[in-house]
């Protein structure tokens, strides 16, 4: 679960408050946050082996929303329904698979909720999708690390 709470860097947030936020870091910072937690849940729900794993995830990341300390006292449902919306974008993102392909999507989607409409240019939507697929890929690693992965035998020999 501390991979989903791993604060984004410097880079990123900066790179998105100049290129989504309208230079407003502590948005590109939410934003980001947001985005590695919806995509925490999704590796879980679609690449793991079980569903329990999922529900583990889901469980874990409720509850240390509710201990998180960037989320102001009385403002946790906020948060909570601002991850929700972020969570079915992002699901839906990764299952689109027309034109360039779902890592485009989510780069598209993630200069959205930073505030970019429209006209984000291709170099801007790749380094989002760079980003949110480094996020899907450390999730897949903690999953992997936390709760093993497949394991095939050799089928019996005829």
């Amino acid at each position: 679960m501390a991979t989903l709470f791993t604060e984004p860097s410097v880079e990123a947030a900066t790179w998105l408050a100049k290129h989504g936020t309208r230079g407003d870091v502590d948005h590109a910072r939410w934003e980001l946050r947001y985005a590695r937690r919806s995509l925490g849940l999704i590796a879980a729900q679609r690449d793991a082996l079980n569903d329990q794993t999922a529900s583990l995830v889901a469980r874990a990341l409720s509850a240390a929303l509710a201990r998180d300390p960037y989320v102001a006292a009385g403002k946790l449902r906020v948060s909570e329904q601002q991850l929700n919306t972020r969570l079915r974008a992002y699901s839906e993102a990764l299952a689109n698979r027309a034109g360039a392909g779902s890592a485009w999507h989510l780069g598209r989607t993630l200069l959205r909720f930073a505030g970019r409409v429209e006209g984000a240019p291709p170099e801007s939507v790749t380094q989002a999708s760079d980003i949110l697929t480094g996020y899907l890929t450390d999730a897949n690693e903690v999953l992997l690390q936390q709760f093993g992965g497949a394991v095939f035998t050799e089928p019996p020999s005829r």
